[in-house]
């Protein structure tokens, strides 16, 4: 057995990547080239002919996991990208004078919208200081006088004949304030209330009714006065209307010569001219007081009424926009119309309409979360809506669906934009199976790696952008035990000896943190020491549970023996994964066997705390009994198996190798080495498979071991196939290389149960025995025991 140990078991240079030093040396010399983003060659390629194909349709679908740089490759591109296409136009959105409720949009040149306003707000200044000024000019002032003079001699000449006839008839008539009033002539003098107070009755009867008779032909002399005051009121109108478009023409004059090449703005500029004059003739007015206390309020109505609301603004030259929506939401992405309150009442117009993120994107690039958006299945449906319809509208009654407010109906704008949507693998297989749309719009997929393959390229990358890091960090040297000590890590992260992970934005924190251990200790240069102190530094802030499971197991509250030998029992490894902790950790599986035909159980999944896939590595434990034992008789037992002291749902298959060997030692009643701990699937032929977190396994035995003193003859047993996946911390290795511990590789049942229980598993022979003292011949002697005993007993 010595030797069949020592075939099985691994040295210490083939528990980690064996790094050449000549590479690592090369990576660190100056280096000329410019920072690149590092592998990932096929979402590269596919970025690219998804920017490359200005169709519709071919939007963009990012896979894969956060911090593989996703985001920063996408920007790349897409900054290189944008910047030889030309700047798209700006759209404004206008007064539609016609209908309020529906403004109208218009197309400018980049660069052109600002200059637009500029315009019109000189021009609004301009009005506001010529008027009310333009109404003191001594030509209006002239006219305006002879207006009212026409009045006044047709209200002087009707008042003289009225006043003729009164003097006719000894009667004589006052005007003061407007008011008319009459007065009898007694022996040349006109008489006043005392006088006529003292006259005869008589006398005073027919003055009355010569009053009466004068008031009668004043009314009918006056008949026309409230025609005349309209009249009046009307010329003066005219007169200021006629003066405001007089000194309006001019101004619109040049403005309309700046834009005749631009039709949308020329017709603008013409419809405008009449609402431009009569909001001059109703909001100022026509004598200057010398006080501008009004002009603020005035300007910003103006404002309100005709400077166009320019959507987004861009700089002429200035390429294609790149936008990230970090929040997707409706109002974010599509745009909306803000309101204001006024007597309880919602208002708004033209001018409240804000740009939403496709806006902004117009004829660029638009960078959405996929989790985000599509938890909100509103905005993706319009977002479908606005590419397959290439138009972005702006839906207002969703929002302020409520009787007392204006509702304005913005028209849609054109849109051409790259939709490039960043998210997980899982979330785009689930669209692409409810969502018949989206392959129509998102016809390329960019998939992340989650490796980048080890080679020189690769590695110069990787150390230039650890150096930039660095430098950030206000460290400039790095060395090659440092160097050295991160790839490891990356290694490590990778489980691959061959190649590293693609999240390298984990090795750029380690590398911050490591920078912080290095000004602790005042180093002007990165070592693997600084690098080990920041993964120590990150377990300890992270291990507390880890140090408790360590614990309850010192103290006996977990049953765990890594000494002595044991029927049916065996010490398994399981990872923990809690939040963004992952650590290994033994669990002791047992199992009986009696008569009976049950069959094996799973007490795990007869609680329910076993899943699937640990179930399925149960069952294809009792296939792979059937098919190594019971060729000639049925396969008939009852048999538990269970994970002892374990309280939690537990999943995958990685515990079926172990099951399977603390079955076979409960049925041959041979006993288990309890120093060895076991992991790997199999399948129904009994071959060992690879499995998942084997490291963090291997070293949560190791630290039980050697809490408990390292004794020469512990170790673990692993698939063979996960050899290649073997990244160990160094006190691990140094252990191994000392004799202390060992790792054992597998490739099937018999190896793993030779190495457990010290005996020769035994091969069939051509009449398909085994031999009787190995470990198979006993389990098939059993195994034909029991089914005797429940099948064939009662025949006897």
């Amino acid at each position: 057995m010595t030797q069949l140990s020592q075939t099985l078991a691994l040295n210490p240079s083939q528990l980690c990547p064996q790094l050449d030093p000549q590479l690592i040396t090369n990576a660190l010399k100056k280096q000329e080239q410019l920072p690149a983003f590092i592998g990932q060659d096929r979402a590269r390629t596919a970025l690219e002919f998804a920017i490359g194909m200005d169709m519709p349709g071919y939007n963009l679908y990012v896979m894969g996991e956060p911090a593989l740089g996703r985001f920063t490759l996408v920007q790349e591109i897409l900054q290189h990208a944008a910047s030889e296409k030309a700047t798209p136009d700006e759209w404004c959105y206008l007064s539609n004078f016609d209908d309020e409720r529906v403004p109208n949009t218009l197309r400018l040149l980049p660069g052109e919208g600002r200059q637009l306003v500029k315009k019109l707000e000189a021009l609004i200044d301009e009005l506001l200081d010529t008027f009310p000024a333009a109404f003191d000019n001594p030509g209006y002032q002239r006219k305006k006088k002879a207006i009212h003079r026409a009045f006044d001699q047709r209200y002087e000449q009707a008042i003289e004949r009225v006043e003729k006839k009164a003097l006719e008839k000894q009667v004589v008539l006052y005007e003061e304030n407007g008011a008319v009033s009459f007065s009898p002539i007694i022996d040349g003098k006109p008489l006043d209330d005392q006088e006529f107070s003292k006259l005869t009755e008589e006398q005073r009867q027919y003055f009355y009714g010569l009053v009466s008779e004068l008031e009668t032909i004043l009314n009918e002399q006056l008949l026309e006065l409230p025609q005349w005051k309209r009249e009046l009121s009307e010329s003066l109108r005219t007169l200021r209307k006629e003066t405001i478009e007089q000194a309006i023409k001019p101004m619109l004059k040049q403005l309309e010569h700046d834009y005749s090449a631009e039709l949308g703005v020329l017709k603008y500029l013409r419809d405008m001219r009449s609402h431009l004059v009569q909001a001059v003739l109703e909001l100022l007015p026509d004598e200057s007081d010398g006080e501008k206390n009004e002009e603020p309020v005035s300007r910003e109505i103006f404002i309100e009424e005709f400077v166009p609301n320019v959507l987004v603004h861009y700089e002429t030259m200035s390429g294609a926009p790149i936008i990230f929506e970090a929040n997707p939401s409706y109002g974010n992405l599509f745009g909306r119309v803000e309101y204001n309150s006024a007597g309880g009442s919602l208002f708004t117009n033209y001018r409240m309409i804000r740009p939403g993120a496709l806006h902004k994107a117009n004829g660029g690039y638009l960078i959405l979360d996929a989790d985000r958006l599509l938890s909100q299945p509103a905005v993706w449906d319009t977002l479908k809506l606005a590419l397959k319809a290439g138009e972005v509208a702006i839906d207002t009654l969703s929002e302020h669906a409520v009787t007392n407010s204006t509702i304005i109906t913005p028209k849609a704008i054109p849109l051409n934009v790259k939709v490039v949507l960043l998210g997980s693998r899982d979330l785009y297989y689930l669209v692409q199976d409810f969502d018949e749309e989206f392959n129509e719009l998102f016809r390329v997929l960019a998939d992340f790696e989650h490796y980048l393959p080890f080679n020189s390229q690769t590695l110069s990358d990787m150390t230039l952008q650890i150096q930039l890091q660095m430098q950030e960090m206000h460290f400039s040297h790095l060395t090659e035990c440092g160097l050295q000590q991160l790839l490891l890590f990356s290694f490590r992260q990778a489980e691959h000896q061959r190649k590293l992970s693609a999240r390298f934005a984990d090795v750029l924190e380690l590398v911050r943190e490591a920078c912080y251990f290095a000004r602790q200790e005042h180093a002007t240069e990165l070592t693997a020491v600084h690098v080990k102190q920041a993964l120590a530094g990150k377990q300890y802030r992270t291990g507390r549970i880890s140090e408790g499971f360590l614990e309850d197991i010192q103290e006996g509250q977990i049953l765990i023996d890594t000494d002595g030998l044991a029927i049916g029992k065996i010490n398994g490894l399981t990872v923990l994964e809690i939040g963004d902790t992952a650590f290994g950790t033994p669990a002791r599986i047992s199992a009986t066997v009696f008569a009976g035909a049950s069959g094996v159980v799973d007490i795990e999944r007869e609680v329910e705390l076993g899943k699937a896939i640990h179930s399925k590595g149960v069952l294809l434990l009792t296939g792979y009994l059937g098919a190594k034992y019971a060729r000639q008789f049925p396969l008939t037992l009852s048999a538990n198996i269970a994970m002892e002291q374990s309280y939690g749902h537990i999943d995958g298959d990685s515990a079926a190798l172990a099951e399977v060997c603390a079955l076979i030692s409960a049925i041959t009643d041979l006993p288990i080495k309890q120093n060895l701990a076991v992991t790997g699937s199999i399948n129904q032929h009994g071959q060992v498979q690879a499995i998942g977190g084997v490291n963090e396994k291997i070293e949560g035995f190791f630290r039980l071991c050697h809490s408990r003193g390292l004794t020469g003859e512990q170790g673990v047993v692993i698939p063979a196939s996960n050899h290649i996946n073997l990244v160990l911390q160094d006190d691990v290795v140094a252990a191994v290389a000392a004799g202390q511990f060992h790792i054992y590789t597998v490739r099937n049942v018999d190896e793993a149960l030779e190495l457990l229980m010290g005996q020769v598993a035994g091969e069939r022979n051509a009449r398909g025995q085994y031999p009787k003292k190995s470990i198979n011949g006993k389990a098939l002697a059993r195994l034909a025991e029991i089914a005797e005993l429940v099948n064939g007993g009662s025949e006897a």
